[in-house]
């Protein structure tokens, strides 16, 4: 595993809570972070089938283009029952011409369920997966995920995305009615971060 043994590093989103989340991650390790969106570099376009194929993407594209080593990650649900669907589409599913809607994504994801009469328990995970690249083109990938299934109604309102249709193993409550530091302890980015940060230490 190569080490960054820089001190900039861009991280390949234009989502402002993602930059917040993952500076504070680096702040112990005294690395200056800036974003892609805060740069104004474009947003290229995620033609990949698989989390690591889209954040390689991002990832690569940030780094060339400015210089510096680049963070990006992908990250998404997959469902037994259809298929690991939504996979790398789970915000497209949400789109609307109004913004996204993860109600609705939800809905569908249960609804697709029901009509293929998929068995209980209606397995899932979440996954995520970071990949920095350096400007030489070499790159790093660490994954994580968390297993759990898929319930119905919708339970919490804590968290985002389809937090509230996801009962981690282990557990009798959704990622929506956790307490936020209880999710993010045991979380797929959780996971991710776990590995992402042996990178930086020296």
């Amino acid at each position: 595993m190569r080490s960054f043994d820089g001190d900039r590093l861009v991280i390949a989103t234009h989502n402002k809570g993602k930059l917040e989340e993952i500076s504070a991650l680096l702040e112990p390790y005294g690395i200056a972070v800036t974003s892609a969106g805060e740069l104004g570099l474009d947003e290229p376009e995620e033609t990949e089938t698989t989390f690591i194929g889209n954040a390689r993407i991002k990832a690569h594209a940030a780094a060339k283009a400015t210089g510096l080593p680049a963070l990006a990650d992908d990250s998404g649900i997959a469902i037994d029952g259809l298929g690991g669907a939504p996979g790398v589409y789970t915000a497209d599913w949400a789109e609307t011409p109004q913004g996204r809607d993860f109600e609705m994504a939800m809905s569908r994801a249960w609804r697709e369920l029901e009509e293929a009469d998929a068995p209980f328990p209606r397995t899932a995970r979440f996954c995520c997966t970071f990949v920095l690249a350096w400007p030489d083109g070499h790159d790093e990938v660490f994954e994580g995920h968390v297993d759990g299934q898929i319930v119905w109604p919708m339970r919490g309102a804590q968290g985002h995305g389809y937090d509230p249709i996801f009962q981690p193993d282990g557990y009798d409550t959704t990622f929506a009615e956790m307490d936020r530091w209880e999710k993010n302890r045991i979380s797929h980015r959780a996971k991710a971060f776990e590995k992402l940060v042996k990178v930086f230490e020296r």
